[in-house]
């Protein structure tokens, strides 16, 4: 490979930083999905387990990597591995059979923890709601960050909520 793939996390974002409850996403934002799969579409993505079991299947279209040291996730459409450096070279490989030039990290709260300090990109929605919730995502533009793009979308008929399209990069 000539150039390391590019590092992005997508993920969405309430007002107040939740990103999660109880495993699942508080809210449901259908337009926002669409988005999310047109980001990730034949790309590899990479997961924590406990995301791979909300979701409950490989995502059609893309190379998924399950970050766990447990063997029942050496399924059909799945790539388990114990670790994010194991993810990060499998990943690159399958990248570069794919002909992409970029991984995707999908969640959740632990994996992103692990990476932000390492992804090059993040594709941010920003829910405009404060549910309640027991995962959070750090505050970016306090952190290194800059926004070069925003979109701001309006509630659809299959969304709770008004939501933002936003992508950072990590300012140099």
């Amino acid at each position: 490979m000539t150039a390391s793939p590019k590092l992005s996390i997508v993920v969405a974002v309430a007002d107040n930083g939740v990103i999660g409850r109880e495993g699942k996403l508080p809210w449901h934002i259908s337009s926002d999905l669409k988005r999310f799969r047109a980001l990730t579409m034949g790309k590899v993505i990479i997961m924590g387990r406990n995301t791979f079991d909300s979701i409950g299947k490989p995502l059609e279209g893309r190379e998924n990597i399950v970050l766990t040291k447990l063997s029942k996730y050496a399924m059909k459409g799945v790539w388990a591995v114990p670790t994010l450096k194991d993810a990060f070279d499998f990943g690159g490989r399958l990248t570069e059979e794919l002909g992409t030039d970029e991984m995707m990290i999908i969640g959740g709260g632990q994996v992103y923890d692990a990476t932000l300090s390492v992804v090059d990109r993040v594709y941010l929605t920003r829910v405009h709601a404060s549910p309640e919730g027991d995962a959070y995502f750090p505050d970016l533009e306090e952190n290194g960050w800059r926004k070069i793009s925003e979109e701001s979308c309006p509630k659809g008929a299959k969304d709770d909520y008004e939501h933002s399209y936003i992508v950072y990069e990590r300012a140099s």
